[in-house]
């Protein structure tokens, strides 16, 4: 009786810490796939630019979501810098408004102004936000220097050429044609929108050429063989999750975001950070 229970004992102690390392790595496991930021890269080829704008590089972040990297956002503040951008955008999201926290946001807004001309529109969480709120992240984006687009264009110019950049407040996507500025057919267009679903409007519009967005969150959890699973406003098997895509005239490019919102965990889908190099097809002539 008392070996059976010696034994009953041991197959107990084994299974508890066979149970406590399984936690433990899977929690290390969690851990790392929330925090590794990783760098993305892709090639925009047009003949819309000359040889003055190839080359030129756009870094693109969205769904922030107030993540912490620590003091001064370091982390991530180093790793744009380290890519030397033209300017940078933010695709919406920057805070988030199921755990809001305004300060760290700004924060962010200000390291990434201090690397290069910022860009920025709003998603659907600032929308979420009462009005104190959002007009204090407003007023801290602005103070911070980031350039707010509201249903608007600038053009960005280096050594005399130019493109034009184009922001809609994520309230316009539901009508972009009435909502977006004129533009030219002459020019490259880059637009920013925080929502990928509506690549049938953009692409309906006829002179947009380029899109960068987010909001899907990567499809959250990423499987082997299957790809992303679920995304905001595009239910399970989402097709416009990350990377790069075409439909006529119009490519989008989709950043799986940085932060988490109402479900804190992310699966075989990393943090992302986009640089976007701009190539002339001219220059190659």
């Amino acid at each position: 009786m008392k070996n059976k229970k010696i034994k009953k004992d041991n197959g107990l102690k084994k299974r508890l810490i066979i149970s406590a390392v399984i936690i433990v790595f899977l929690t290390v496991f969690s851990f790392w796939q929330n925090n590794m930021l990783t760098v993305s890269e892709h090639i925009y080829t047009t003949d819309k630019i000359g040889s003055q704008l190839d080359g030129y590089t756009i870094v693109h972040i969205s769904d922030y979501h107030n993540k912490n990297f620590g003091k001064g956002q370091k982390r991530i503040i180093d790793k744009i810098s380290s890519l030397e951008p033209d300017i940078i955008v933010i695709t919406g999201d920057i805070a988030d408004s199921n755990h809001t926290n305004i300060p760290m946001a700004i924060e962010f807004a200000e390291g990434a102004a201090k690397i290069a001309d910022t860009y920025y529109v709003t998603g659907n969480h600032e929308h979420r936000f009462n009005a104190d709120d959002f007009e204090k992240l407003m007023n801290g984006l602005e103070q911070a220097g980031v350039k707010r687009l509201v249903d608007e264009s600038v053009d960005i110019e280096k050594n005399g050429e130019s493109f034009v950049l184009t922001g809609f407040d994520d309230q316009s996507l539901v009508d972009i044609e009435r909502n977006c500025p004129k533009l030219a057919a002459d020019k490259l267009n880059v637009v920013l929108a925080h929502e990928p679903e509506y690549i049938a409007d953009y692409s309906k519009h006829g002179n947009i050429d380029l899109v960068l967005s987010g909001h899907a969150h990567g499809g959250q959890f990423r499987l082997p063989f299957i790809g992303a699973v679920y995304a905001p406003d595009q239910g399970f098997d989402p097709e416009y999750t990350e990377g790069m895509h075409k439909l006529g005239d119009t490519s989008m490019i989709i950043s799986r975001g940085i932060g988490n919102s109402a479900f804190p965990l992310r699966l075989f889908n990393y943090p992302e950070i986009i640089k976007i190099t701009l190539k002339s097809e001219k220059a190659d002539n």
